[in-house]
This record gives structure tokens, sequence and C-alpha cells, in this order.
């Protein structure tokens, strides 16, 4: 094995360093395939190349696995190899086609959205039937439109009601090259940045992993190093579908997208509580209440408040600890009296996230499991 490796890094050197041709030779199933591209192509073009020789669509999602099933990252750096060490490419989530019945992914998407509105108008009848009056919602709706309109008024500052937010109230613009979303200021670069990703994921909706993908994930050994930022949000949407809790607890998919898009506005660029952390701890998580049957221990508002923690764990964290926090007195120490001021910011950041209609996954619970999920994330 180590002669082989030594082997494909000598066909990989160049000499005088400039560009040349790589010749991959990999197999898909038991097709033999294999692609050229020079070395100083993108990443983008390599995986293009793949596709090609595949006739894959391009919203389906590669992997390329190495002679000791590892995943191999899909780039130029892409060690060249011989016929006799190929690679394996896998499609680990397709696009779906027709069904037998003849339904297309937008008309089957549709006809859920439907049967969850339904679900959703069944549990509002059952509660207004029950002990909850009428007087009670019309209550909470004033509520609601009273602390909108407060936090609207800019002269309220001074209660800390105020919030310096646009018409649509997601994210408004402080300075040149700064904006504000959910409590948080984050770049041009970055907002840029994470609304790419988004764009990528949504053209994953049509996609559906394959059985063993979605198996892989559900253990503490799964390799989360050669996914992308888009392709994690899928998998991290694929958790809370396969753990049931969008059907259980009427969480809608644009909802839950959204929600996933804005925890991945608010991880910044640090070289380690960033986005990929995120994803690490919650597959985490993910894999331990598969192994450790925690479904059939704990209920769903539970089993939601470890996955959701999970995912909220380090929101927008700056990159120092709380030592440095209260020595330096930022502000975050100043906020939060040196109480563990980034553990309170990261929850505070959460629930701003929640706050927002567009991204609430958990507007749908009743009064009292609301209350419950809000303590046990906190804590």
């Amino acid at each position: 094995m180590q002669t082989g490796y030594k082997r494909m890094s000598n066909l990989d050197n160049n000499v005088d360093g400039r560009p040349h041709l790589k010749t991959i030779y990999f197999k898909i199933g038991e097709a033999e395939e294999q692609v050229e591209f020079w070395s100083d192509a993108t990443s983008e073009e390599v995986k293009e190349c793949f596709r090609s020789a595949t006739e894959s669509d391009p919203s389906d999602i590669l992997k390329l696995y190495n002679a000791s099933n590892s995943l191999t990252n899909i780039s130029p750096r892409l060690l060249a190899n011989t016929a006799e060490t190929r690679y394996t490419l896998k499609v680990v989530g397709a696009k779906q086609c027709l069904s037998s019945d003849g339904i297309t992914p937008e008309i089957n998407e549709t006809l859920l959205s439907i049967e969850k509105r339904l679900l959703n108008l069944e549990k509002n009848i059952v509660l207004n039937s029950g002990d909850t009056p009428p007087a009670v919602w019309d209550m909470r709706a004033k509520v609601e439109n009273l602390r909108e309109k407060l936090e609207s008024v800019e002269h309220m500052s001074w209660l800390g009601l105020y919030k310096d937010i646009d018409k649509k109230g997601s994210h408004s613009k402080t300075s040149s090259n700064t904006i504000h979303c959910c409590g948080t200021k984050k770049t041009k670069e970055k907002y840029q940045y994470s609304t790419q990703v988004f764009k990528k994921f949504e053209q994953l909706r049509s996609v559906e992993l394959t059985e063993a993908t979605r198996e892989l994930l559900k253990k503490p050994t799964f390799d989360i190093w050669q996914w992308e930022d888009s392709e994690m949000l899928y998998l991290l949407q694929q958790m809370f579908v396969d753990l049931k809790l969008v059907e259980r607890l009427y969480i809608e998919l644009p909802v839950l997208q959204a929600f996933l898009y804005q925890v991945h506005v608010s991880y910044n660029y640090t070289p380690y509580h960033n986005f990929r952390h995120c994803f690490c701890v919650s597959q985490m998580m993910y894999g331990l209440i598969w192994l450790c049957n925690l479904q059939e221990k704990l209920d769903d508002i539970e089993i939601m408040t470890l996955l959701v923690s999970a995912i909220c764990h380090d929101l927008d964290h700056p990159g120092y600890n709380n030592a440095y926090q209260v020595n330096a007195k930022t502000e975050l120490a100043l906020r939060y009296n040196d109480i563990s001021p980034l553990e309170n910011h990261h929850a505070a950041v959460a629930f701003e996230i929640l706050s927002c209609e567009q991204s609430n996954i958990v507007k749908h619970l009743p009064h009292e499991d609301h209350k419950r999920f809000r303590s046990n994330t906190i804590k």
C-alpha cells in the first residue's frame, strides 16, 4: 500500500512547476472510467470533469474514495494514479426522477406542503377546542404586534427594545461593509458567501441521499471533512427529517432551511469555532442519539433540544475564550456581567434566530413545550 501511494506521488510531481495534465482513474459501480484535467484547474472544473464522465446531474452529490475506502477531496490537488489503483466514485445523493405514478419532485413537494398545512390546521382545531380559549390567542397576537411596533421605534432604544432591522425584519446595513443579521454584525463578504452557499443548498432540494449514506450519517465515525458547506446544510436538514422532528413537531421545510441558513451566517471565520465545527458537534450528537437509542428514552422536545443546542452551541463565536472576554472587558463580558459571556451570547443569538417568523422552527410548539425547550436549551 505504501508503495502504491509513493508511486502516485511520483506521478503527481512536476519538475518545472508549470501546469501539467493529470489523469485520474476511477470506477463507479462496475464501470471503469478516467478523467483528465490540468493541475491549475479550479475545484469546480475538476468536479465538472467527474460529472461529465458519469453523466451526473449538477445537483447530484459525488464523493470519491481511495483504496483504503476513505473519503478524498475532489480538487486539483487530487493525486494522480494508475489503472491498477483506481479511486471509487459514489453518487451519495441523486436527483429524484418521476415516481412510478408520474409525480414530479416539485408536485410531490407541493403535496407534502399541503399535507403539513392540513396537519397544522388539525392541531389548531384541537387547541382551540380544548382548554385554551380564543381570547388567549387574540391577546397573544396583540402582544406580538405591540412587541414588533416597539422594536421598530428607534427612540425606544433606551429600553433595550429597539432592533436595527429593515422593513423585512431580517437584516439591515449598519455600515458600508457590515450587515446586521439576527443580532450579530457580519461583513458583506461573509453574508454574500452564505447566500451563495444557500443557493447551492436550495439546488439540493430534489436530491435524495442514498440509504447507505443516511446510515453512515447516524454513526459517530462519520467522516465530516470532505463535505462542502451546502452539503453539510443538507445533511443537517436530513437529521431533522430522519428523527421525524419535521413530521411530529410540524416544522415546514422552508422554515427549517431558513433557520439553517441563519445559523450558517452566524458562524464566523475562526480557525476552530466555525460552521464545520458546528456540523462536527451536531453530527456527533446525532450519532449518539442513534447509538444510544435515545428516541426510546426521551420525547421529541428533548431530542429537538439536543440537536438544536448542538447546532447553535457556538453561534457568533469571536474566537477568544471567556477568560479573554472578562480580562479584556469586552462588550460581551460587560453585557453579561462576566458570567459565561460566550455561552450566554450563543444562546441569545440562537433565540434571536428563532424569534424571526421565517426561521422559527419551534413556532408550532404548545406554550408549555416551548418553555421547556427554551429552558433546556439555555441550560
